[in-house]
């Protein structure tokens, strides 16, 4: 991943937005992208597949927010990212073999496992809905948020619902740029491609999306042919 030249912030607009680049030694920016986030702020941050905008998982106020820098209506669910099985634990009422074994084969990586939601998390993540998708992500840089944070984070594409999503730090600047406390740019998203999404709740288990690991991969690991589901989840 090849990281873009830093600036300390961009003019978009009237608004002002930091920039931070991201070391991968360390550095300013884990410490202020976690500041921000337990201050119930949104931070963009690169990820395998785009840069995601992220706010703690568990913090309604902070998922709200998420949706309006989004545009995004409150009835389409929003992924979430966890660090380790432990986070997974927190956010889903249980586990299905089915979700563990493409866990065991895929994570970390872009594939979003759809479970059903534990009662304490917040309804708006899965749009209302009782299920809620979750993913371990591939790039360390995302990973390390949700380890040193030690929650879970939203997950969701830093675009305006309906728009590309970004591969960038200042596609993000550009779209969305105005709504975020703080950008973290790591170069360019190594995918640039979605995350499949695979809900488990169903029998057998459904393809919500195509994305970057094929639908041959998971009906392999998971020794059965796959439903499609009638909606699609969005970025």
């Amino acid at each position: 991943m090849t990281r873009e030249p830093s600036v300390s912030s961009w003019r978009t607009g009237l608004a002002w937005m930091e920039i931070i680049g991201v070391d991968p030694h360390g550095g300013e920016a884990p410490r202020r992208a976690l500041q921000a986030l337990r201050a119930g702020g949104l931070v963009a941050f690169p990820t395998d597949t785009f840069y995601a905008l992220g706010a703690v998982a568990l913090d309604e106020a902070a998922v709200a927010r998420v949706f309006a820098a989004k545009r995004r209506p409150p009835g389409e669910p929003v992924p979430v990212l966890v660090a380790d099985r432990d986070q997974w634990r927190t956010l889903v009422a249980e586990l299905p073999q089915a979700a563990v074994r493409l866990a065991d084969r895929f994570w970390p990586g872009p594939l979003t496992i759809v479970c059903r939601r534990a009662a304490s998390v917040p309804r708006l993540l899965g749009g209302g809905g009782e299920t809620i998708g979750v993913r371990q992500p591939g790039l360390p840089i995302a990973m390390a948020l949700c380890r040193a944070l030690g929650l879970p984070i939203v997950g969701t594409s830093a675009n305006t619902h309906g728009l590309p999503a970004a591969v960038t730090a200042a596609h993000v600047a550009l779209d969305v740029g105005p709504d975020v406390d703080l950008i973290l740019d790591g170069g360019r998203c190594p995918l640039g491609r979605p995350s499949t999404v695979i809900d488990v709740t169903r029998t057998p288990p459904a393809l919500v999306r195509a994305g970057a690991v094929s639908l041959e991969a998971v009906q392999e690991a998971l020794g059965q042919t796959l439903a499609q589901a009638a909606v699609a989840l969005q970025r």
